[in-house]
């Protein structure tokens, strides 16, 4: 491998900015090349990764699929398959075996149909194209399209072990198309010959195709409104025509093919016999009242009628339902979500057999339930499936590779006390394909956080998911009583949502940000205890004009002391209609209330401390957008637009509480100006309180509660949205809100000034009216990504990027702490040895380093304070501080100092007290050949560098994207190496080595991104990331080649070689005088010698996939059709031998008949009866 040599710049590199200490963006432009002339002292990077380890793919997709509409069940492969309005199949077998694919036109699917066991699948899709898909692989591909061009298809059905399948339109016409070519034939059934000549009116689309069980060559074609024919197939004429007045939804029949039952809108179930078909033979209404839509199914042993609705909806609080009328017995099951289509599981795929149903599979809007028929309160089953990620919308997400191994039959243990009750017993019924453990495993977490403050830990281990544990953080907290209470003010609705969590795995120390401006510490124990949660209040807020003027920062500091903050007494001040003074003020509290009594905590994660931002003023606190926990420090960092606060944990106290511009001290580089302060407070001050506090309130509150709804919710125009973002990532405001990531209004209840012709357009608009379509996607980017607050700075950001000789900055700039890192580095250049830092990252692209002084003996760690001071050092890159990471100078990951768990609620053992044991990574501990010091990897919204401390030298630059910004970056381990991964509002994914920056991997995977990706997206070690991909649905990706290669090894077999069931003995009286007299050959009928072909303009074939994908197709295809004639010899084999047996006893049964007729000859009185049966055996022989 070839050795990358990098040499230090120049200590005290010179710039135009005050300070001295800051790399300048303009140091090096070209990517992967030193930024200085090279120094005496050498530093050697053996470099292992190259682009050939790098390939991105999607590997699973978890959750319940996202606005399904369509559902089929294969009887006896056991799998399920789930369409959606995207156009997603969802295949589901046993646990482990889930499979996704996707229609390239994403067109809506409107009905599924399964080749039974065949290992095969038919979709029709809203852009009137039919599929077949190859389910012999472990990655499904379309082999064969079909696009109707001048007909709209309505219904599909496909008889079982039949190769045709019959298509019905919305023109009332019914086609048939050969499955294996995909070939349309020219036998059609036409709507103005199945109905009647003397009928006047189009009887509407084809809502309902069926064979009939007692006859496959008469097919009953339903009607939209109401008319239903029987078409003789051989004779092509109608058997007969069934004119009823309602409209129908659905048709089944009875398995001996004499009756089939109806359901209808009004919520009428009809009952028809063949024999007289002029009326129905029974006309029922269920509930006795009028539906909407309606669903039914018949299945009978003892009667079975299953139907969904039924009941009217236009009364309050009605909830869908689904009716099960067993014998006389009638149960109705309520449903959370509007039923979308339901399906009854009987053993048996031969539809002439008698019916044992034993589960019927219901398909929510939001759910997938399973209903056991074969008890008689019937329980459902408990889903295997991760069907509830959604429960509450997700708000936040978070991803861990290679976790300790013991921590997730902990969490798994604790978790599964807190189960629910009452399932059924039985083993869950889709029980299809095989799915093994692989062996390229490791333990995976995956946290979720929700709208409603809930917290969800998911075993993400070999590619499957699995919740864990569930935790609620709206338990630390009172109950805000309805309409009241200070949270109401701020967020109505989710009060509790969780903005962003902090874990460490190792210390099992947890910590969550809420939207509230609070954060909620968590210790794991293992036993319950009875605790009293500690509150710490922080005042992080501060007025532009104390930002602005030095002179008033003198005298009003807009940062809190040192110490325990406690709520200060607030004045109500009367309004009054002529000077329209404000009326109760709040100030100095926080928006939640926390318990303040002992509770007693379950075992699991158990609150410690909880930290709350205070309202200043009348505004409230502004959310925050920082956050880092370090367990070996037992410190906790926060930061938000105002500043940054360090909490220490362990002595509950505050240590530093501190505005953005005073961490620079003398180090600011930049010149802030003033303009005349005074007036514009003034003017400001009059505007904020004659305008009154509710109207900026409910406006803060609409972008909060927005931003929510966003992420389950899509918008017609999200894909528009979308493609401005990409190519505008610094666009414009919008209906007062700004778009860009990193922007964000500063006060969310202060108007800017000058106030903009959007604002007071923004103050008319009533609470309960949200925001635009537009504005909703730009308010869940307020919240979700690190920001700085004016488009304004955004803009000053790039410029000073691009020009050095920008040296002020607007006054109403506020700059956000974007993001904190705990590590062991050098704060200063003079510093001989690494000490405890925080690095914090700023959204106008600044670096500032601030040492510690943190007592290393335990008791001295628990008295004596922790010192902490800015030190003045400044790094600059352009645009917002995503990310850092700290490698030693042979290019290896410095993991972050923790401390090992332990559970402080265990009973005490004398031998072995409780000590912290704190594990560090020292720079200096694995580099001794190479000296002191250690690398920094810096990225930002537009830039990455590297710099070598504590010389605070650029090494490394590389501009990452110009037209676009970065949402999301992070340094991962892959093939025991590491590098920088990011992801781009343009939807591009890259990789960049490590230390040199050289671009790895630029794959184009989301060109249209949305509000809800950016927001979720994550990385993690071993090449991995996921994100959301919808509000139900969580994506899983891989950009490793190792992973790639051994991903097929890792995904289920969807289907397995299973022998098709052999038809029931029907026995001798109904073979005789029953259906089937005569054989029906579909070939016959519908092939191209006797049928023709069918016009080409009527339909369009589109071969599978091309090129590599459809080589690989087709080879799996043809490895499925060996395996299929392998089977089937097999099958031909055994029913040869089942024929000799049968041979056999034939001639045994003749010679018994042949005796028996000759003792018949001396009685001529029985001599012609037992001819006669003698001639029936014979020819109910000849027919088998």
């Amino acid at each position: 491998l070839k050795m990358k040599k990098f040499r230090k710049v120049l200590d005290g590199l010179t710039t135009s900015s005050p300070g001295g200490t800051i790399g300048s963006p303009s140091c090096g432009s070209a990517a992967g090349t030193p930024t200085a002339a090279p120094t005496p002292r050498e530093i050697d990077v053996q470099e292992t990764l190259v682009s050939e380890n790098f390939q991105l793919c999607k590997t699973v997709r978890h959750g319940f699929p996202y606005q399904p509409t369509a559902l089929a069940f294969d009887p006896v492969q056991k799998i399920l398959a789930i369409g959606s309005r995207s156009g997603g199949v969802r295949i589901l077998g046993r646990p482990g075996v889930d499979c996704y694919c996707q229609h390239e036109s994403g067109a809506a699917v409107l009905q599924l149909q399964f080749l039974i066991n065949e290992g095969a699948l038919v979709t029709a899709c809203a852009d009137d194209t039919l599929h077949l898909w190859n389910l012999r692989q472990r990655r499904p591909a379309v082999l064969h399209s079909l696009k109707f061009n001048r007909e709209r298809i309505t219904f599909c059905h496909l008889p079982f072990q039949s190769k045709w399948l019959y298509v019905g339109t919305e023109r009332g016409n019914t086609h048939i198309v050969n499955i294996e070519s995909f070939i349309l034939s020219g036998y059609v059934i036409m709507w103005n010959k199945a109905i009647e000549l003397s009928t006047k009116t189009h009887p509407g689309p084809v809502v309902h195709l069926s064979d009939s069980p007692k006859d496959e060559g008469k097919l009953l074609i339903g009607f939209e409104s109401g008319t239903i024919v029987q078409w003789d197939l051989r004779a092509k004429k109608a058997d007969f025509r069934i004119y009823y007045d309602e409209a129908i939804h659905s048709v089944s029949w009875h398995h001996e093919g004499k009756q089939f039952m109806c359901s209808h809108s009004d919520g009428s179930l009809t009952l028809w016999n063949l024999r007289n078909t002029t009326r129905p033979f029974q006309v029922t209404f269920p509930h006795g009242e009028t539906c909407n839509y309606l669903i039914q199914q018949t299945k009978i042993l003892e009667p079975f009628v299953i139907f969904s609705g039924g009941l009217s909806y236009d009364k309050a609080g009605r909830r869908p339902t689904l009716t099960i009328m067993h014998g006389k017995a009638i149960t109705v099951l309520e449903m959370d979500y509007p039923i979308v289509e339901f399906m009854v599981l009987c053993e048996t795929p031969y539809n002439n057999e008698v019916q044992e149903p034993y589960a019927v599979v219901v398909l929510l809007e939001k759910d997938l339930i399973v209903v056991d028929l074969t008890q008689s309160n019937f329980p459902v089953f408990e889903n295997p499936y991760p069907m509830d990620i959604h429960e509450s919308p997700v708000t936040c997400t978070a991803y861990f590779a290679d976790c300790p191994p013991d921590i997730i039959p902990i969490l798994y243990s604790i978790g599964a006390k807190h189960k629910k009750t009452g399932y059924s017993q039985k083993e869950w019924p889709i029980s299809g394909g095989t799915w093994t453990l692989g062996s390229h495993t490791y333990p995976e977490i995956i946290i979720t956080g929700h709208a409603d403050g809930s917290i969800k830990f998911w075993d993400a281990s070999a590619i499957t998911l699995q919740m864990l544990y569930k935790l609620k953080t709206s338990k630390v907290f009172e109950k805000p009583k309805p309409g009241e209470g200070r949270a109401a003010e701020l967020v109505e609705e989710d009060p509790f949502a969780v903005q962003m969590v902090s874990w460490c795995p190792q210390s099992r120390i947890f910590c969550v940000v809420g939207i509230s401006a609070h954060i909620i510490l968590y210790r794991f124990s293992k036993y319950d205890a009875n605790t009293q949660i500690v509150s710490l209040e922080v005042r992080l807020q501060c007025e532009s004009e104390d930002v602005i003027s030095p002179s008033e920062n003198e005298n009003n500091p807009c940062f809190s002391e040192q110490g325990s903050h406690s709520p200060q007494p607030h004045h109500q001040h009367p309004a009054s209609p002529g000077n329209r003074t404000p009326e109760g003020i709040k100030d100095s509290i926080p928006c939640l209330k926390v318990k303040d009594r002992v509770v007693r905590v379950p075992p699991g994660y158990q609150s410690e401390l909880v930290i709350q931002l205070l309202w200043v003023d009348g505004e409230p606190p502004q959310q925050i957008t920082s956050l880092d926990i370090n367990s070996a420090y037992g410190l906790l960092a926060f930061g938000n637009c105002n500043g940054v606060a360090v909490v220490d944990y362990l002595q509950k106290t505050i240590l530093l509480c501190m505005s953005t511009l005073d961490l620079y001290g003398a180090a600011d580089p930049y010149q802030r100006l003033t303009r005349s302060p005074r007036r514009n407070r003034q003017s400001t001050s009059g505007k904020f309180c004659m305008r009154g506090l509710s109207n900026f309130y409910s406006d803060s509150k609409k972008r909060i509660r927005t931003s929510y709804q966003s992420l389950t919710e899509l918008t017609d125009n999200q894909q528009s949205i979308d493609m401005e973002r990409s190519k505008s990532p610094t666009s414009d405001h919008v209906n007062g809100h700004c778009t860009s990531p990193t922007s964000q209004p500063c006060s969310a209840g202060k108007p800017r000034i000058p106030m903009g012709p959007e604002g007071p357009r923004l103050t008319r608009r009533g609470p309960g009216r949200p925001p635009f379509r537009k504005a909703q996607s730009a308010a869940c980017m307020e919240i979700s990504l690190p920001v700085s607050h004016t488009e304004e700075s955004r803009e000053n950001s790039f410029s000073r990027s691009r020009s050095s000789s920008v040296s002020s900055i607007d006054r109403d700039t506020k700059e956000a702490v974007t993001t904190l890192q705990f590590g062991e580095s050098y704060g200063r250049k003079s510093d001989a040895l690494p000490t405890p830092c925080l690095w914090v990252g700023t959204s106008l692209g600044v670096v500032l380093l601030i040492p510690m002084s943190i007592p290393t003996d335990q008791e001295e760690r628990m008295e004596e304070p922790v010192t902490i001071g800015p030190s003045g050092a400044v790094l600059m890159l352009k645009s917002s501080v995503l990310r850092f990471a700290f490698l030693d100078l042979v290019g290896a990951l410095i993991q972050s100092p923790y401390e090992v768990w332990r559970d402080l609620n265990a009973p005490e053992d004398p031998d072995r007290p409780r000590r912290r044991k704190l594990v560090h990574f020292s720079p200096s501990s694995s580099q001794d050949a190479c000296g002191d010091g250690h690398l920094a990897v810096v990225c930002s919204e537009r830039q990455a560098k590297v710099f070598l401390m504590p010389s605070q030298s650029c090494l490394f630059v590389h501009n990452i994207t110009e037209s676009s910004f970065v949402l999301r970056a992070d340094v991962v381990s892959v093939c025991n190496s590491v590098c920088l991964a990011c992801f781009c509002a343009n939807g591009h994914v890259m990789t960049l080595s490590l230390p040199s920056l050289r671009p790895l991997m630029d794959v184009n995977y989301l060109p249209l991104t949305d509000m809800r990706i950016a927001r979720t997206f994550c990385f993690t070690n071993g090449g991995q990331a996921l994100y959301l991909s919808s509000p139900t649905e969580i994506q899983r990706i891989t950009y490793s080649q190792e992973m790639c290669d051994n991903l097929q090894e890792m995904l289920g077999e969807l289907f397995t070689p299973i022998e098709t069931p052999e038809a029931q003995n029907r026995g001798f009286l109904k073979g005789f005088f029953g259906g089937n007299a005569h054989t029906f050959d579909r070939e016959e009928l519908f092939g191209e010698a006797a049928a023709g072909k069918a016009s080409r303009s009527l339909a369009q074939h589109i071969p599978g996939q091309g090129g590599v994908e459809g080589m690989k197709v087709a080879a799996s295809g043809a490895v499925g059709e060996l395996a299929r004639a392998r089977i089937a010899l097999d099958e031909r084999g055994q029913r040869l031998g089942e024929l000799e047996e049968r041979t056999a006893l034939m001639m045994t049964s003749a010679e018994t008949f042949s005796k028996h007729a000759h003792e018949v000859k001396s009685r001529p009185q029985i001599y012609a009866q037992s001819c006669f049966k003698i001639c029936k055996w014979i020819l109910f022989k000849v027919k088998t």
